[in-house]
């Protein structure tokens, strides 16, 4: 299912059947390891797993959650991005990836502000979150282009390490 397309883009549900080996690259890839984390997806089977477990159950609770980004002129798929909501954090927040083959082009921007338009306009969600890893300054970057500002450093957990929260507005 098609939920948002821009100029060159088009995000869309990801599909246990046909995004897997897809998803296996980008979760398998050095920079998505060291920002977001090691997801444990080693083969097409748990790939599979990760999106029926994630992002489908997050479709079906939630009504949104992380998309495909694939490239409108051939459908080459590049990346996720979409709104989650974790039990941790206190409003939805958005995610995004990329392989490396597809960075410093605008994707990343270019689908962040319509996921963010979509979920104001359509989600009528009050406020959006962001979360980062400290050296990610990349993602930082970005998110301060689409209207997200650093809050504060948190912990998910308990004993996990912190993290640089991001949000729409002041209100904790």
């Amino acid at each position: 299912m098609i939920i948002l397309e821009t100029k060159r883009l088009r995000l869309r549900h990801l599909a246990p059947d046909i995004d897997a080996e897809f998803i296996l690259e980008l979760l398998n890839d050095p920079s998505f390891i060291r920002y977001i984390g090691d997801k444990g997806v080693r083969d097409l089977d748990a790939a599979r797993r990760y999106i029926v477990d994630g992002p489908v159950k997050s479709y079906e609770a939630h009504g949104f959650g992380l998309y495909l980004v694939e490239l409108k002129m051939n459908q080459t798929p590049i990346g996720i991005c979409g709104v989650l909501k974790r039990e941790t954090l206190p409003d939805p927040d958005i995610g995004f990836a990329f392989l490396p083959a597809y960075w410093n082009q605008g994707y990343a921007c270019e689908s962040a502000v319509a996921v963010m338009d979509h979920a104001r306009e359509t989600l009528k969600l009050a406020r959006v979150l962001a979360i980062t890893s400290p050296d990610n300054e990349a993602s930082g970057k970005l998110l301060n282009k689409i209207g997200l500002r650093f809050d504060r450093l948190v912990k998910l957990t308990e004993d996990a390490p912190e993290i640089k929260l991001f949000t729409t507005d002041a209100r904790r």
